[in-house]
């Protein structure tokens, strides 16, 4: 059983697991088009970045163990490198696509 002071933590968790599986995917598919280093790059970064974060909270509602709370930071890191990566690889695809 969940304790009710629990449920936001997880909320949270659900919310960005859900946001960043939607942008993994279609990342991914343009990673495909592209082909990339930095398309690819920010894949693996939101893929990681999105299973520690929300992994982390996930195992911190369900075990009741504080230090998970120290993890979840790290995947906050991976998810806006990943984002930094999506736009330097969208501002390359830009630029090199002008005559």
């Amino acid at each position: 059983m969940v304790a009710a002071s629990r449920l936001d933590t997880w909320s949270t968790a659900v919310d960005y697991h859900l946001a960043h599986a939607v942008v993994l995917l279609v990342v991914s598919l343009g990673a495909q088009e592209m082909n990339t280093l930095w398309h690819r790059r920010s894949c693996w970064l939101f893929l990681a970045g999105t299973a520690i974060f929300s992994g982390s909270l996930y195992l911190l509602v369900l075990t009741d163990t504080a230090v998970l709370g120290a993890i979840t930071p790290i995947g906050g890191v991976l998810l806006i490198a990943g984002w930094l990566s999506l736009a330097r690889g969208l501002s390359q695809a830009v630029l090199e696509s002008r005559p």
